[in-house]
């Protein structure tokens, strides 16, 4: 079992999986919230199911499959509409994160959730790592990678917690304002603190 587990969490375009990746490079377990809930919309999972209820037949695509693109545009265009997503999505996620972390045996485990803050979610671990960055940052870096046009990327930023909740409510933080070389010391440094934590923490 693991006796310590981090939460890895950021806005949009922070640098989660960049982090997460280099956490999995010095061996630690990584479950990834948005992997879960990818599988969980899968066709003949009932989450589509409750999903395609919820939000009619026009989020689904000519075969059948959930159309991401789609329920995205929905969701961040109608707060109602997003909290009724969560309110399927979440509970579900949360469960399976629990449960695959309960099954690992590692000193610590990374828990990445992008929605922590917005979802309530901060006692699933006992620790929060933010990967920290300027919004004007955030903004370059989501255009750049998703061809999104810029007011469609503010919505989704102004739907998101802001940084200074993600930052006070912090046990560590990454800085992801520079070059990208200077993430792998700072997940090292950590890697390390986890460690000592982990060694002293009961089994979880």
């Amino acid at each position: 079992m693991t006796r310590l587990r981090v939460a890895l969490t950021g806005g949009i375009g922070s640098g989660k999986s960049t982090v997460a990746e280099c956490f999995a490079g010095l061996g630690v377990p990584v479950i990834d919230a948005d992997i879960i809930a990818r599988e969980l919309v899968l066709p003949g999972r009932p989450a589509l199911a409750e999903i395609t209820a919820e939000f009619g037949p026009r989020i689904l695509t000519a075969e059948g499959t959930l159309d991401r693109d789609a329920l995205r545009r929905r969701v961040f265009a109608d707060a109602s509409a997003r909290k009724r997503l969560e309110a399927i999505l979440h509970p579900l996620i949360r469960d399976e994160m629990k449960a695959q972390a309960t099954r690992l045996t590692a000193p610590y485990a990374l828990l990445v959730i992008p929605l922590l803050f917005e979802t309530g979610q901060q006692n699933i671990a006992d620790r929060i790592l933010v990967v920290d960055l300027p919004e004007v940052l955030q903004l370059e870096r989501v255009q750049a990678r998703s061809g999104l046009a810029p007011d469609e990327v503010e919505r989704i930023i102004a739907s998101q917690t802001t940084r200074d909740v993600r930052v006070a409510g912090a046990d560590d933080l990454i800085d992801n304002s520079g070059d990208p070389t200077t993430i792998r010391p700072q997940v090292e440094r950590l890697h390390a603190l986890y460690l000592r934590l982990a060694a002293k923490h009961p089994a979880a």
